[in-house]
C-alpha cells in the first residue's frame, strides 16, 4: 500500500508540473503585482479546504521562510459567528459572498478552494467578487470549475481523487508563498 500510494501521488505532482506552471506563474505574477499596490487576499473553501484556507492565510500573515513584514490575507472560513448568522439568517451558500461584499476591494485577490469546482457558497463568493473587480483565483480537481468564466486564473489539479487535489492544493499554495516572500521581501 505504501509504494502503491507514492506511485500515484508521484504521478499527479508530475501531471501538476507538465499542465499548471504557465497558469500558476501568470497568477503569482498578478497576486504579486496585487500585494505591491496594496491589495489584499482571501482565502475560502469548505471542510479540508476550509482548512488550507486557514493554513495558507497564516503563513503570509505570519512568515514561511523568511523573517518579514506580514502579507495582508484572510481566510474567511475563521468567523465562526459571523458563518453562522449568514447560515440561520439568509443562507449558507452566502458565508463567503457575504464577507466578499463587506471586505474586498477592486484588485484585491480571491482564492476559492474547492475539490470538485462546483461549491456553490465559493461561486456564490465569485459572483460578488466580480461586482467589486476583484481578481478570482480557483484551485479545482480536474472538473475544472462549474462556471468557468467567474474565475481569472483557474488552477486545476489533474485527478479526480480528493486527497491528492487537496495535497496539490497546499503544495501550490505553499509554493504561492514562496513566490511571494522571494518577490516582495528578499534583498
Amino acid at each position: 500500500m505504501f509504494d502503491r500510494y507514492f506511485e500515484k501521488h508521484g504521478k499527479v505532482v508530475g501531471r501538476v508540473r507538465e499542465t499548471l506552471e504557465p497558469a500558476f506563474t501568470a497568477m503569482a505574477d498578478r497576486t504579486v503585482e496585487a500585494l505591491s499596490s496594496g491589495r489584499k487576499i482571501y482565502f475560502f473553501g469548505n471542510g479540508g479546504s476550509a482548512a488550507d484556507a486557514q493554513h495558507l492565510a497564516t503563513e503570509l500573515v505570519d512568515r514561511l521562510q523568511i523573517a518579514r513584514d506580514p502579507i495582508p490575507a484572510l481566510a474567511l472560513t475563521t468567523n465562526t459567528s459571523l458563518i453562522t448568522a449568514v447560515s440561520n439568517d439568509k443562507e449558507f451558500a452566502g458565508i463567503f459572498s457575504r464577507q466578499v461584499e463587506a471586505y474586498a476591494m477592486e484588485g484585491d485577490v480571491l482564492i476559492g478552494i474547492s475539490t470538485s469546482g462546483a461549491s456553490e457558497n465559493i461561486l456564490k463568493a465569485f459572483r460578488a467578487g466580480r461586482r467589486k473587480g476583484t481578481v478570482n483565483v480557483g484551485f479545482s480537481g480536474a472538473a475544472g470549475w462549474k462556471e468557468p468564466a467567474l474565475v481569472d486564473f483557474p488552477l486545476p489539479v489533474p485527478s479526480n481523487d480528493t486527497q491528492l487535489i487537496q495535497e496539490m492544493h497546499i503544495a501550490l499554495g505553499h509554493l504561492l508563498c514562496h513566490v511571494f516572500e522571494e518577490r516582495l521581501f528578499a534583498s
